[in-house]
C-alpha cells in the first residue's frame, strides 16, 4: 500500500503574503480616510483637532506607498498613490510663492500679530520686532492690563501711538496700535467671548483700510467645535464693494479647515502661503509643551492688496510666534 501525503493547508510564504496585505491595508486606509475628510471639509468632533496635523499626515503618507510597493499589494498601493496625491496637493503649494501675489508696486505697509499668552509675553521683544521691521500696524491678542502697561513701558507708544484697544484679564483682550490715525475705532465681542479691537487706518497718500485683530475660539473640546465654526463663520468676509480690509491673529485653524479656507475665500490671501512660508508653525512647542508645531496665526489680505514676504517670529515668554507681512498698497 502506498502512503501519500496532503501539502499543507497554508505554507509559510502563503502566511507571509497575507500578513503583508493586512499590514498593507491598515497602512493605507487611515491615511485614505484623513485625505477624504480634508478634501471634503468633513472635519467635526476630534477630528477637528486632528485635522490640525495634517501636514505631518502628508509627509508620513509615502510610507505606506513605498511599502505596498515594496510587497507588490497592487491594490492597496493604488490607493496610497491616490492618498499621497491628495494630501500632497492640499500641502505642498504652502511651501511656494503664488505667482499672483497682487499688486507688487506701491506702498509698502508692514503688519504684525502677536498673540501674547495671558499677557505675559516679552513686551520688550514685540517692541524689538516693531522697530526693527518698520512695523506700522500691530495686532495683540490675550492682551491683558499688565500688556498694555508693559508694551507702554517698552516704548510701543513712540512707534505706534494710535491705538484701539481692549485690555481683558485671562485670554479675552485685543489690541490694534497703528503709526496712522485710526478712525471709526471698536471692539467687537464673538460668540467664544473674545474681544477683536479694529479699526479704519489711512496711511498718508493712501486709500483707508479696515484692519481687525481676530482670535475665535479654540477647538478645545468636542463641545465647542460648533462654537469654533460660528465664530469663523462670523469672522468679517472680503468685501469687493468696501474698503479693503486686513484680519490678522490667532485663528486657533489652520489652512487644513474648511471654516478658514471658506473665509479665505470670500476675498482674501493669506500672506505666509502666499509668500510660500505657509508650513512654519506658530504654534506648538514654543513655551516649552511637547506638541509639533502647527500654523494657527495668520494675515488675511484683501486680494485689491499685494503681498510680498512674510516672516515668523519667535517672542519669549508666549506659546505663539509672531508674523509680520509686507503689504502693498497701490496708489489710490
Amino acid at each position: 500500500m502506498t502512503l501519500t501525503t496532503s501539502a499543507p493547508v497554508a505554507t509559510p510564504v502563503r502566511a507571509r503574503r497575507v500578513l503583508w496585505s493586512v499590514l498593507s491595508w491598515l497602512l493605507v486606509l487611515p491615511g485614505f480616510g484623513w485625505a477624504v475628510v480634508r478634501i471634503g471639509g468633513w472635519e467635526d468632533g476630534l477630528l477637528v483637532q486632528l485635522l490640525a496635523f495634517t501636514p505631518y499626515v502628508a509627509a508620513w503618507s509615502v510610507v505606506p506607498l513605498i511599502l505596498a510597493l515594496v510587497a507588490r499589494r497592487w491594490p492597496a498601493a493604488a490607493v496610497a498613490t491616490v492618498t499621497l496625491a491628495l494630501l500632497a496637493t492640499s500641502v505642498l503649494p504652502r511651501a511656494f510663492a503664488d505667482s499672483d501675489r497682487g499688486p507688487q508696486t506701491g506702498m509698502k505697509l508692514h503688519v504684525m500679530t502677536s498673540n501674547m499668552l495671558y499677557g505675559g509675553a516679552s513686551a520688550a521683544e514685540i517692541v524689538r520686532l516693531v522697530r526693527e521691521n518698520d512695523v506700522a500696524v500691530l495686532a495683540v491678542q490675550e492682551f491683558t492690563p499688565a500688556a498694555q502697561t508693559a508694551l507702554a513701558e517698552a516704548g510701543l507708544g513712540q512707534l505706534l501711538p494710535h491705538s484701539s484697544l481692549s485690555p481683558r484679564f485671562g485670554a479675552d483682550g485685543s489690541g490694534l496700535y497703528s503709526r496712522y490715525p485710526i478712525t471709526n475705532p471698536g471692539v467687537r465681542i464673538n460668540g467664544g467671548f473674545f474681544h477683536q479691537a479694529y479699526g479704519t487706518i489711512q496711511p498718508p497718500g493712501e486709500g483707508a483700510l479696515l484692519v481687525e485683530s481676530a482670535h475665535p475660539l479654540a477647538p478645545f473640546a468636542v463641545d465647542v467645535v460648533d462654537r469654533w465654526r460660528a465664530d469663523l463663520e462670523a469672522e468679517p468676509r472680503a468685501d469687493q464693494n468696501g474698503l479693503p480690509r486686513i484680519l490678522l491673529g490667532d485663528f486657533n485653524s489652520t489652512l487644513d479647515h474648511k471654516p478658514l479656507r471658506d473665509l479665505i475665500d470670500s476675498g482674501y490671501r493669506d500672506a505666509a502661503d502666499a509668500t510660500g512660508h505657509g508650513l512654519i508653525g506658530t504654534w506648538g512647542p514654543y513655551d516649552g509643551d511637547k506638541i509639533p508645531p502647527v500654523t494657527i496665526d495668520h494675515v488675511l489680505v484683501d486680494k485689491r492688496l499685494g503681498v510680498s514676504d512674510a516672516a515668523v517670529h519667535d517672542v519669549r515668554d508666549s506659546d505663539h510666534r509672531a508674523i509680520i507681512a509686507e503689504i502693498i498698497l497701490p496708489a489710490a
